[in-house]
Formats: structure tokens, sequence, C-alpha cells
């Protein structure tokens, strides 16, 4: 650490000054060890500087720097997040063996540096959180040296003595929680996204080793069921929903029926070629292979807290449809499941924000988890609604730290998450600490450095659970801060319209299919991901995807037509007509037929008809006629529970009764025809019966 030293007069700290320019050197913190000021032993920082400017730097020399006075409140620490970067903070540390340098950086060049500084130089006047952090001085061609920084990060360090007692019941709250976009035919859509997000260096990979580095110290997850699950879809090659057989036919025995690989095509036309995964569905695909096979370790003995399947929109349903609440929350994880993983109920919106109707909505046994953003000025750490506990959590500890700099560095959240802890055990009436850790956070690659400096005596880290067992501090919904931003986000009604259609096309599609059970469950999962708080950044494309599923379902179920025929005369009072069903899946189905008309003629109901792959039957209706005319029959076919397959056809019948009537006419017709015959036979018979006189004289 040779290099530049401070003139003789200096002191042996200087002030910072401020300086109103943009920072030449961009300063990174990596570490910081210890994460509080210790009672003894020196803190080690180190770091990287970049020279942000377009022209060389020399002389760079890296200081330490303290604040004179403890932060004591949330508020203060708060306030210190959002203040100027550039401000005045703390005296620099120009102590000899104290600093770091770096004799030269080109543009763009980043060179990183190592500060040991002694305990006997960091002195804190009282119990509290101080500023702490690194600045960098140098000179340039266009910039002389002199006292202003080039460049600083800024952080924040607790102080908590010995004579301060207790420890502060601390919850870290990690969120598996990602929006999933499907396709028509219900795979996941965006396999390159996926692939990079579950492989080294994406968020939910990072994210599940950041946890495995903890060790044995206690997280809560937060998870969407729907994300595993859709994850373990991605693992067996992303294959669309499938309507083959679930289950054996009635003629086979269970055990008979060949099992039914997930990655199977519901497309009739596919061959051999068509179930060979493109390369980026392999990629996909190993990705989320390890990805489970690490979640799986990682959630084991921890508290795992379930969200409604699909991340559903809470505030948004709890308005509009409270009954798709119920589904969503009843919904498991099969890979949890499988697991054998015990879960909890939980509903967090990632806002922290819930209105009225949803904290009257979610039940008694559910984890709530809400943001201290609508407490007011004071907000409790457990709070007590209609007799419902509620984590009431940390804003400002997942705020991140101040700038300048990466605000969500890891460096950077844990040192607020410490401070956070910190004023709470200072402050009269002290509260549990719960932190949901920010969805825009990526963990470091020195992840287990983070565990390691949250261990601090008087900090408490455990479940959600423990954190919040304690009596909350009554509170009334209606009096919560809820946001008209907030209100204005939360998905519409033409959405859960299209949810609600979704769903009843797939249980029609399931009810339709003799030896599917379980298309309707993957329909309705996806259906729930478009209601999800996802859902709220791009409400129309969601709403689009909606309604192309629910399309690509209902062109299935019309792939099952009826075929009435041109029209038919009965030859009686009674009579009976044939028509024609037309299957055209690749799957065996069972229909109804459905008759409608104006009351002129009825339609027997006939059993429900099996049909089966690709095929055709002839189906004979019976008929009964009410009255004399034609009459028009529309016949529909729907599933076996009354749902329409959306085929229908329509043919006219005419009442056997008209025949009738016109024999009546031709029978009287001919009746006195015969009459007037007969009158006439009578006539001449009776001329005939008449004696002629005998001839006389003059006729001789």
């Amino acid at each position: 650490m040779a290099g530049w030293t401070a003139p003789a007069a200096a002191a042996a700290s200087a002030p910072l000054a401020a300086t109103d320019h943009r920072p030449a050197l961009k300063v990174d913190l990596d570490t910081l060890s210890p994460s509080y000021l210790p009672a003894e032993g020196p803190v080690r920082v180190t770091g990287s500087v970049t020279n942000a400017d377009d022209v060389p730097w020399v002389g760079i020399n890296i200081y330490g720097f303290l604040g004179t006075e403890p932060m004591v409140s949330q508020s203060e620490l708060a306030e210190a997040a959002e203040s100027d970067p550039l401000g005045l903070v703390g005296d620099r540390i120009i102590d000899e063996g104290s600093y770091d340098t770096i004799e030269a950086l080109e543009p763009g060049e980043e060179e990183r540096f190592s500060l040991i500084i002694d305990r006997e130089l960091l002195q804190p006047t009282a119990p509290g959180v101080y500023w702490f952090g690194v600045q960098a001085l140098g000179e340039s061609s266009e910039q002389p040296s002199d006292l202003i920084s080039d460049g600083r990060a800024r952080t924040f360090l607790p102080y908590l003595p010995p004579s301060v007692p207790g420890q502060v019941k601390t919850a870290l709250v990690l969120p598996v929680r990602h929006y999933l976009p499907h396709d028509d035919d219900g795979s996941l859509a965006g396999l390159k996204h996926w692939a990079r997000t579950l492989s080294i260096g994406g968020r939910l990979r990072d994210l599940v080793e950041f946890a495995a580095s903890s060790g044995n110290t206690p997280v809560t997850w937060l998870v969407d069921p729907a994300v595993p699950d859709a994850i373990a879809r991605l693992s067996v090659n992303n294959p669309p929903r499938s309507i083959a057989p679930t289950e054996p036919p009635p003629d086979e025995e269970p055990g008979e029926s060949p099992s039914v690989s997930p990655s199977e095509s519901a497309d009739p036309d596919a061959g051999p070629d068509a179930l060979e995964p493109s390369p980026q569905t392999r990629a996909a695909a190993e990705a989320a292979g390890e990805w489970l096979r690490n979640f799986e370790e990682a959630v084991q003995g921890d508290q795992i807290l379930t969200l409604p399947y699909g991340d559903l929109d809470v505030a948004a349903a709890a308005e509009l449809d409270p009954d798709l609440y119920e589904i969503a929350r009843e919904r498991p994880s099969r890979v949890l499941t499988d697991w054998g993983e015990t879960t909890e109920k939980g509903v967090a919106a990632p806002s922290g924000f819930l209105n009225e109707a949803g904290f009257e909505m979610v039940s008694g046994d559910t984890t709530v988890l809400a943001t201290d953003r609508m407490f007011g000025d004071d907000p409790p750490g457990v709070a007590s609604i209609d007799g419902k506990k509620v984590a009431v959590m940390s804003s400002g500890a997942a705020g991140g730290g101040p700038g300048p700099g990466e605000r969500f560095s890891s460096v950077q959240l844990r040192q607020r998450i410490l401070s956070e802890a910190a004023v709470r055990l200072l402050s009269p009436g002290r509260h549990p600490l719960v932190v949901s850790l920010p969805l825009e956070w990526q963990p470091g690659d020195d992840d287990r450095a983070f565990f390691t400096g949250l261990d601090a005596d008087w900090l408490d880290l455990t479940t959600v659970a423990d954190a919040i067992d304690r009596d909350g501090t009554v509170a009334d919904p209606a009096e919560l801060a809820y946001p008209v931003l907030q209100q204005r986000r939360q998905l519409d009604e033409p959405t859960f319209d299209e949810v609600r259609g979704l769903i009843a096309a797939g249980a029609t599609l399931q009810n339709l299919l003799t030896l599917n059970s379980g298309v309707s469950d993957g329909i309705t999962e996806q259906a729930l991901a478009g209601a999800s708080y996802g859902s709220r950044e791009a409400p129309i494309p969601a709403r689009s995807a909606l309604i192309g599923a629910r399309t690509f379902v209902e062109d299935q179920l019309r792939s099952v037509k009826i075929n009435a025929g041109p029209g038919v005369t009965l030859s009686g009072r009674d009579g009976g007509f044939a028509t024609v069903i037309t299957n055209g899946l690749d799957q065996p189905v069972t229909v109804n037929v459905v008759a409608r008309s104006d009351g002129g003629v009825e339609i027997e109901p006939i059993e429900p008809v099996e049909l089966a792959a690709d095929s055709r039957s002839t189906v004979v209706l019976d008929a009964h006629a009410n009255r004399v005319g034609v009459t028009n029959v529309t016949l529909r076919l729907t599933d076996v529970e009354g749902n329409p397959l959306g085929s229908s056809d329509r043919l006219p019948v005419r009442s056997a009764q008209v025949s009738v009537a016109i024999w009546l006419i031709i029978g009287t017709g001919l009746g006195l025809l015969f009459l007037a015959i007969l009158v006439r036979l009578f006539r001449r018979i009776r001329r005939s019966a008449v004696v002629p006189p005998p001839p006389t004289v003059e006729s001789l």
C-alpha cells in the first residue's frame, strides 16, 4: 500500500469535501468484515475502482471514512439512504497504512483495492449506526490533485457495545416467484430466459445457492407453488398439455395400460422427429433439472410459505372473484408434495400492499406479510387484523443501501438489514424484523459472507413463524394505507373473465375425453398464472395469452362435430331419425346429444355416446310430434355434464300428423266416388226392373 502520503500538516483524519461534478472514478464495495464495528480488531474492506472517465487517472489513493454522529431510528436510516450521494457524511481516515493506492487506470479499466483500518482509528461516540465507506482521490490531465473525492462508496456500519443487551428476532424471506408465460398449447414460453435464470449466474439459480450457503441458519421461503411445478415440466423438455389417456380403458386392468410420458405431444400428427427437443429446449431442461435438485436440498428444514397457486393477484381477486382465490389457495405444488415438504399458507404481494377486501378474505391460518408502509410513521413488527396475525415487513431493510453505486449489492443489503435490526434494539418496545429480499436483488459471488456477516450477538436470525410468535398490535384494515397506484395496478374484470373462461373450457375438455382425468388441472394452472401479480406488468399481453389458450382448447372441443342431415318426415306421430357424430380428436371421447325446439317435436334423451379416436358414429334419435306442421330442431353436442362443445346442427322435422290428414282427405274423396257409383248403379237397376206394355194393333 505504498504511494502518496498525506502532507505532514494534515491531521490523522480529514473532513470529507463535497463535490458537484460527476465522479470520474466508480467505487464498489465487495466485502466488509466484520459487518459491524467491533469492540477490538481491525475492519477490513475490499472492492474495486473503475475509471469511468475518458482520460487516464493516476496516483489514486483509496481511504476509508466513518461518520461522526450515530443514527438511532428507522426514519434516520431511511433519510440517510435517500440522501445526496455527494453529501458530507464523515471524516476521511488518512493515517499511514490505512489506505491503498492504485498507480494508474486507463479509461474503462478496473483495479481492486484492500483496506485494513485499525480499530483505534474508528472512534464511535455512542451506540447506533454510522456512515462508513471509502473514497478515491487521484488526478488526471483534466483534473489536478485536490482534497475533493473523485469517487466514493457508502454504506452503514452498526455499533452496539456489550452494554446494550438483548437480541432482535430477524427473519429473512426468500421469494421464489416468477412470471409464467405460456404458449397456447400449454407449454412454457421464453425458453432462453428460463435457461438463463436457472443456470449459474441467473437470478433463480443464485437465489438457491445463496440459501444453501446459509448452512444451518434458518430462512423462510415464500414460494409460488406454480414455479417449481413449471420448472419440473421444463426438466422433461417442456411438453405441451396432453390429451392422451391418464387411465386404462374400461376393459383393461390398471396395470395393463402403458404409462404416458409427460413429454408426449398432444399433436396427433407428431411423429418421431417432432418429439426430438430443440437445443433451446435441451438447455432449459438441463438447467431446470439441476435447479430442482439444488432447490430440494436448499429448502430442507426451512419454513416454506406457499402463495396462492400462480401467484394470484389477491387484492384483485378479493374484489372481483373470491372463489378464484379459493381455487388457487387449495391447489398444492406437485413438486413440494412429492418431496414430502411441510408447507404453510402465505399471502404477500410483491409490493407488500394488500387492500381491505384482501385482509378480510384470507383465512386465519394464513400468514400475511404486509409492508410497513401501510402502517404510518410508527409501524409495529406484528399486527393483528380481524384476529389474523400479520408480519409487518421492513421496507427500509429491503430497500438496500445508500448511493452512489449498486444499492442492492450483497454488502449493501446485508448492512442495511443489520442496521435496521440495530436501531430496533435501541428503540423502546423492540419489534422483530421481517425482511423479504427484493425480487430485483441477485446475490453476489461471496454468498457465505452474507450470512457470516449476520452472525452478530444482538441479532437472532430465525423464521417468520418464530419472529411473529407474539401478540400483534391491533389494526383496522380500513385505516391502513392502500395507495391509489396499487388500486389502479390491480388486474381488471375482463382478465378474470378470461381466467374463468379458460378454466371452464379445460373442465369441459376433460369431461369430453373418455380416458383423460388430468388435462383440466394443467389448464387451470395455466389460467391462474394469467391472473398473477406478474401479469400486472403487462396486463394486455397477459389477457391476450388467456384468450389464445382458451381458443386453442375450444378448437379441440369443436373437433367433435354433429351432422343432423337435411331433414326428416316422420312416418307417424312417433318415429325416429339418424344423425352422425364425428370425433376429429386422436383420443376417445364421450358426448351427449341435446335437442332443442319450440315444442312442436320432442326428442327423447339418449345415453352418452362413446366414440373411438378419429371415428364417426350414427345415432338414432326418437321423436314425438305434438302438433301438425314443420318444426326446426337444433341438435347440440355437450359433455357428460351438459356443457356445450360448440358443435350444433339444425334440421326440419315434418310432423306425422300431416300424413294422417292427407289420407283422410283422400279417403273422403274415394268414399264420395264410391257413393256416386253406387247411386248410378242403383238407378240403372231400378229402371231395368219396370215391365213394358204389350204391343197394340196399331203398333203392328
